[in-house]
Formats: structure tokens, C-alpha cells, sequence
């Protein structure tokens, strides 16, 4: 098994199914016989007709039929059964942890890959390998995937799950704009400050935001995922690293001294729309009506919000493939990026785990394995493209989205993940905060001071880093 330390992206994953639907590895049932009858147990936070119906539908009309149908040839009497949820995320992970808690539970689980290390620490999941057993480590879809995208799913150098989706962060630019502003068509900004550069030549439209980076507490996840993290990691510091969570470093005071050039200093952002509670989608409109320059966005506002086809998108836009650039996101200064890097992104995901409690738990991995393959996926998308942990299915069905092609195989390879810590919700929180602050005039020792002492109350003195 391949191990990397948790400030490193980590290797791939997949599932290679050699012809139709033929899987290897397939070791059958721990406990009595393998050939059953036996029954295996699938629950998601999804429902038919309500949250994620398209991953309810997906496993009920395709992974269920399809995977009894193949144990059937090969003689085993295995039944599938969906357990499905449509509940508030939080109400879903209360209740698999008491399901876990109690030696209960599902064969095999989704999870938020920012659960994981909570998890874990409480012993509720083990290592993919120490549940499935040996044919864990010698999945051939282990291969198919960019280091970066297991690592949503895994934690302390070992694999928990397989991670279910991929996603990545870029800059969007407006190029009508920057064509109005003198600004280059094909724009890849090397540094902060060429950001900045090209926010002062935006700055001299009529009626032009040039910068949003999202900010403050309204905006919750969102300020942290498509601001203060995606920044920091381009200083290269992660908000955990070392087993200390990021206090009073140089990298966070860069961060907050950026959201001051960008706010207070050069007047390049609208602070008063961070502070809103329908800022973001505000900030989703005003990119679309060419109100905004420059957006620091995932890939989801390219695929969903401005998709320009009728009721797919919230805020279309028409000529979205010849107005929109993207490019990716610089480190502070070449160079000074996580692991060296020139470019930086942050990613979310979420994954399915092996229930340890399971009965069955070398048949789970097959049924696990079987819901990762190529195959599997490629039916997942029919309808709906989106980018998958497997770089054969991108390649396929991502030929025709340029955008998400550029994802996948630019971005997911440099990008980082949140660490999947009980804590770091709250000290998610307390950064947001920070970035208020800051945003809304305080200095940035102030805001810095304030944030240390929010981070002492929730991780311990000794938990922070930085002076």
C-alpha cells in the first residue's frame, strides 16, 4: 500500500473491469458460504425524487441489477439493497455514526470525505485494506486516478474509501472585460500580484467589479473553500499540517494582507456583498449580466450555474463557451505554492467506506469495487457529465467540456484537500471571521489576534502553529 504524508496529494483511484462487467479480485463472502444466499446493504445521504435522486436512481436502477447479475453468472446468490436517505448532512452523519457506534450499519457507506479522520479517530472505520482484505491493494483501478483525488477519502497515509467525485478550483475571467480593459484573451496569471494588476486595469470600467473573492461568515463553506484556503496554500502553508492547525504564520497573515489590498487598500471588491446573505448567488448573477472581472469559483458554476442550457443553470449565460476563461489558480509567487508548486487549487469530496461491522466484508469490496469501475461510472454520467476519480472515464466523457477536461487533467493533480478533522468546521468558522474582519476595515493584526484566540478555544494552545 502506498502511503504519503498528509501535507502530500496521494495516488488514484479505480476500478478496471476487464471486459463488460467482469471484475478481478472477486474473493466472495468471509463468513459461511460464499455463494450465499447472502445480502449486502448500500446507504447514501440520496433519495429518488429528492437530495442527489440522480445517485439514488443510478444505484437503483444500474449498480443493483447489474451486480447480482453478475454474481448470478458466477454462481453466487447475492441480493443488493438500497438503503436511501434525503436528510440535512449533518442528520445523515449523526446517524451513520450511532450506526457505526452500535456495530450496526450498511455494508458499504457514503461519506463526506471531511468525515473520514473523525471517523476513524473514534474507531468507527478502518482502513479499506483491513476490511476488504488482501484484494484491496491489488485493485487494478488503484492506477486510474491523479494522486490528489484519493486523498479525500483517505487519512493518515492509509485509504478508508473510494472517493465517489472530483472538483477542482480555478480563476474565472470575463474576456469581454479584459478585452475592454487591454487585458489578454488568454490570461494565466504567475502570481498574486498579477492578479491584482490585472483588478486595477478592470477597475477603470463603468459599473465593473473587478475581483470577487469570497469573504466572511454569510458565505460560510464557501469563503473558506473559494478563498481563504485556495490563498493559503498558495503561501504554502495548509490549515493542518504537523498535527498544529494554522495560527499566526506568515502564510495567514499574507492571506488576510491580500483581502486587504483586495477590499480596503486598492478598492477592488465589493465588501458590502460579502456581508450578505445572498452574496454568493448575487456574486453568481453579477458575473453572468458581465458585472464581475475575476471569480474564484469550482467547477460546479461552470457545469451548473452558468450553464447556458434552459433550467440547468441559475444564473445562464448564452455565450458562456465564448465569454468565460478560466485559468488556474497562482501560488503567491512561483514557486511558493504547497510541495513548491507554481499553481494551487483546493478540492472537496466525498467517497463510500467499507462498515466494518459488515458480515460480508470481502463481498462488500467487490460490490464496492463494481461501483468504482469504468462501466459504472460511464452509466453514472449518461446525462449528466461530471468529472469522476477515474482519468479513463475523463477521458472519454469529458472530450466534449473543454472546461472540465482542463480540470481534470490541470488541476486535480496540483490540488489539496481540507483535513478530515472533527475540528476543523469550527476552525473553519473562525477564518471566515478572520476574512471578515478584515474586509470590513479591521487591521490585520487585530483580525489575526482575534482568530488565534477563537483557534486556542477550539483546538488547544498547543494545537497552534505560528507565533
Amino acid at each position: 500500500m502506498i502511503h504519503h504524508a498528509r501535507r502530500k496529494t496521494v495516488a488514484a483511484i479505480a476500478l478496471a473491469a476487464a471486459g463488460a462487467l467482469v471484475f478481478t479480485g472477486c474473493s466472495g463472502d468471509s463468513n459461511g458460504d460464499e455463494n450465499g444466499p447472502v445480502t449486502l446493504t448500500i446507504t447514501a445521504n440520496a433519495i429518488t425524487g429528492g437530495k442527489n435522486a440522480a445517485e439514488a436512481d443510478w444505484v437503483t436502477d444500474w449498480v443493483i441489477p447489474q451486480f447480482e447479475d453478475a454474481m448470478k453468472e458466477e454462481g453466487k446468490d447475492v441480493t443488493v439493497e438500497f438503503e436511501p436517505q434525503g436528510v440535512d448532512d449533518e442528520n445523515y452523519k449523526t446517524k451513520i455514526a450511532l450506526d457505526l457506534q452500535s456495530g450496526e450499519g450498511a455494508d458499504i457507506i457514503g461519506m463526506d470525505g471531511i468525515w473520514v479522520g473523525e471517523f476513524a479517530e473514534a474507531g468507527y472505520i478502518k482502513p479499506l485494506s483491513d476490511v476488504g482484505g488482501d484484494a484491496v491493494d491489488g485493485w487494478e483501478g488503484w492506477d486510474q486516478i491523479p494522486e490528489a483525488v484519493q486523498n479525500a477519502v483517505s487519512f493518515d497515509g492509509d485509504r478508508y474509501g473510494v472517493p465517489q467525485g472530483a472538483d477542482g478550483r480555478v480563476l474565472y475571467y470575463n474576456k469581454d472585460l479584459f478585452e475592454q480593459a487591454g487585458l489578454p484573451a488568454d490570461w494565466q496569471p504567475e502570481s498574486w500580484d498579477e492578479v491584482i494588476e490585472a483588478g486595477k486595469a478592470l477597475k477603470k470600467l463603468d459599473g465593473v467589479t473587478p475581483i470577487q473573492l469570497n469573504a466572511g461568515t454569510a458565505m460560510g463553506e464557501a469563503t473558506t473553500m473559494q478563498g481563504m484556503l485556495p490563498m493559503l496554500v498558495g503561501t504554502g502553508e495548509q490549515v493542518y499540517e504537523e498535527d498544529k492547525w494554522v495560527g499566526d504564520t506568515d502564510g495567514m497573515r499574507d492571506v488576510l494582507d491580500l483581502y486587504k489590498t483586495i477590499y480596503v487598500d486598492e478598492g477592488l471588491g465589493d465588501a458590502v456583498l460579502q456581508q450578505e446573505a445572498s452574496g454568493r448567488d448575487t456574486s453568481f448573477q453579477m458575473f453572468a449580466a458581465n458585472q464581475i472581472g475575476i471569480l474564484l469559483e469550482g467547477d460546479y458554476f461552470w457545469r451548473s450555474v452558468i450553464n447556458p442550457e434552459e433550467g440547468v443553470g441559475t444564473a445562464p449565460m448564452a455565450n458562456r463557451d465564448d465569454v468565460v476563461g478560466y485559468t488556474k489558480i497562482p501560488a503567491m509567487e512561483p514557486g511558493s505554492g504547497i510541495d513548491d508548486q507554481d499553481f494551487v487549487s483546493m478540492s472537496g469530496g466525498t467517497g463510500r467506506v467499507l462498515n466494518p461491522n459488515s458480515d460480508h466484508p470481502e463481498l462488500a469490496w467487490d460490490l464496492l469495487a463494481f461501483m468504482n469501475s469504468k462501466e459504472a461510472y460511464e452509466a453514472r454520467n449518461e446525462g449528466t457529465i461530471s468529472i469522476t476519480p477515474r482519468t479513463d472515464v475523463n477521458d472519454e466523457i469529458l472530450s466534449e467540456d473543454p472546461m472540465l477536461t482542463y480540470v481534470s487533467e490541470e488541476v486535480l493533480p496540483i490540488t489539496a484537500y481540507r483535513p478530515p478533522l472533527a475540528a476543523y468546521p469550527q476552525v473553519s468558522t473562525a477564518m471566515q471571521q478572520a476574512s471578515l474582519d478584515v474586509v470590513s476595515g479591521t487591521s490585520v493584526d487585530d483580525a489575526l489576534a482575534t482568530y488565534v484566540d477563537s483557534l486556542k478555544d477550539i483546538v488547544g494552545d498547543d494545537a497552534v502553529s505560528g507565533d
